[in-house]
């Protein structure tokens, strides 16, 4: 049953179209991810699905989660929504919280706002999510403020707020690119867990193409805005039939291939282990790496208008 429908989604800023007529769909539970360079346009995409794009972004298209369309209703409306229904994980966890509140406030407010439960039972159930994220020391954690707390930890907490109320929709917008890539795996399996667990759909947006085949069963590939193919993970990576998705793949596998040929997510890279042929150093963009064979244009937001390549997929 779909639970997103997102049709022709057309995002301005000023004279500029940062985002052009995408359109796709998730289905309760499912795995989606969205792979692009820097300002592809896949942020904005996300944000424009939970209310918060920038106030002078001029937004067109239709956005609907449970049938119920999202443009155009206003921020309280939205505000109902958000940490309820769905819900996001930030890329930067430092900023995504509020620094003068303590953590267990922080985890405890979306269940006393969305589900009425009161201060006692929301600082317990707090505390039960500290412990489910595999916060070390929960007691001391839920007193912490977030600078207290490490990267990884901070994450985690932004995890914890995510699914406090078990949404139906967790969107995940690069949440291990500010992380050492020590503590990326973690995250990962921890987010992996989690929705498993609660049977949350997942659109997780990433540079890295390494990475998204360990985490979706999806792809969508933005290029200045647009999505240029879609389909299948694992068929993306085998046979990208789009020149971009194509630079993707090679640049991955140039750096991120072990011995059995499989990419490995840059996660896990960053350390030599046997068999590894490269490394990817954190922060490393794929996207950026584009063989000189592959006819892409060096500059985002320059080139012909994308040619969107539809492998097939109901969606």
């Amino acid at each position: 049953m779909t639970l997103l429908e997102v049709s022709d989604l057309t995002v301005r800023i000023g004279e500029t179209t940062v985002v052009d007529g995408v359109s796709f769909t998730i289905d309760g539970g499912e795995r989606v991810g969205i792979i692009g360079e820097s300002g592809s346009g896949k942020t904005l995409t996300a944000l424009s699905i939970i209310g918060l794009a920038p106030d002078e972004a001029q937004i067109t298209g239709s956005i609907l989660l449970d049938g119920q369309e999202l443009l155009g209703r206003s921020d309280r409306d939205l505000a109902v929504l958000r940490g309820d229904r769905v819900a996001m994980v930030f890329q930067n966890p430092l900023t995504s919280l509020n620094p003068v509140m303590k953590i267990g406030r922080q985890i405890a407010e979306p269940l006393r706002l969305h589900r009425g439960i009161g201060r006692n039972d929301a600082a317990a159930a707090a505390l039960e999510l500290c412990k489910r994220v595999g916060l070390p020391d929960p007691e001391r954690a839920v007193n912490a403020y977030p600078h207290q707390l490490s990267g990884g930890q901070r994450q985690r907490v932004g995890i914890a707020i995510a699914l406090a109320c078990r949404p139906a929709l967790l969107i995940a917008d690069e949440p291990t690119t500010a992380l050492d890539v020590t503590v990326q795996a973690e995250v990962l399996a921890l987010l992996d867990a989690l929705i498993v667990d609660q049977g949350t759909a997942l659109l997780f947006i990433t540079h890295d193409i390494a990475l998204i085949s360990q985490v979706a069963r999806r792809l969508l590939v933005m290029r200045h805005g647009a999505i240029v193919e879609r389909g299948d993970v694992a068929d993306l990576i085998d046979r990208p039939e789009d020149p971009y998705t194509a630079a993707l793949v090679t640049a991955a596998r140039r750096t991120t291939l072990d011995d059995t040929d499989e990419l490995v997510p840059s996660a896990a890279a960053g350390v030599a282990q046997p068999g590894r042929e490269g490394v990817v150093r954190p922060g490393t963009d794929p996207g950026t790496a584009v063989p000189p064979d592959a006819h892409i244009d060096a500059e985002p937001g320059v080139g012909p208008a994308p040619r969107e390549v539809d492998r097939g997929t109901a969606h």
